[in-house]
């Protein structure tokens, strides 16, 4: 093998390890991908039960929304985009699932039952 030839099959390596790689924000349940923005629910479908369920508080929540003006009948309408700031109060849930010893256990912060947080949290245990 020659040394051009080496450095293109290492290339080729590091693309396929990159193309295969999950994101830091994600993981994996069983064949299903758990990814940041999924709902409860849809967490639940996917990885079933976690080991532990756990309500953290709550928080303030900002977020942008349209604002559209209804005009009267026969007058020319005129658009003009504007948004409104809005906050809300929103439930703060934290989700511990544990894969066993061999695994490494992930929590799942949720935020009015969105998902924000994907951590690992070291070596899951035996559940009796």
């Amino acid at each position: 093998m020659t040394i051009n030839t080496s450095k293109s099959v290492l290339l080729l390596v590091i693309v396929c390890v990159l193309l295969f790689a999950l994101p830091a924000h994600a993981f994996r349940c069983g064949n299903k991908l758990v990814r940041v923005n999924m709902h409860e629910q849809e967490v639940i479908k996917v990885c079933g039960e976690p080991s532990s369920i756990r309500y953290v508080g709550r928080t303030l929540r900002a977020y942008d929304t349209p604002i559209t003006r209804r005009h009267a009948p026969g007058i020319k309408e005129l658009y003009y985009p504007r948004w409104g700031n809005f906050v809300q109060e929103v439930i703060v849930t934290e989700y511990i699932y544990n894969f066993g010893p061999r695994k490494f256990m992930r929590r799942l912060l949720f935020e009015g039952g969105v998902l924000v947080s994907i951590e690992t949290i070291g070596y899951g245990y035996h559940e009796k």
